[in-house]
């Protein structure tokens, strides 16, 4: 299972969400996902099974397959119950 972080020019915020991503499914005792970051114009449908992407860019990313908005990048709370849910979904918890 892939998850990948995408945001416009695929540095800063999108590695942090990716970093947080990491650290969610620790807490939740999850393996076997790899997690990546990219930007908007680099991510493509076959390079992750979910993409979490701010409310900003949620329009641009649907081509991108299953798309999970985030409100807030920063909000962990919100990230938590999000990645909880995808993990929920795919059978990983």
């Amino acid at each position: 299972m892939k998850f990948a972080a995408v945001c416009g020019s695929g540095l800063g915020s999108s590695f942090m969400v990716e970093m947080n991503i990491n650290s969610v499914l620790k807490d939740l005792g999850v393996e076997g996902v790899e997690v990546a970051h990219f930007d908007l114009g680099s991510a493509s449908p076959d390079l992750a099974d979910v993409f979490f992407v701010a409310s900003d860019l949620a329009d641009s990313a649907q081509h991108l397959g299953e798309v999970v908005v985030l409100e807030s990048i920063i909000d962990m709370d919100e990230l938590k119950e999000k990645v909880q849910a995808v993990c929920v979904a795919k059978g990983l918890l």
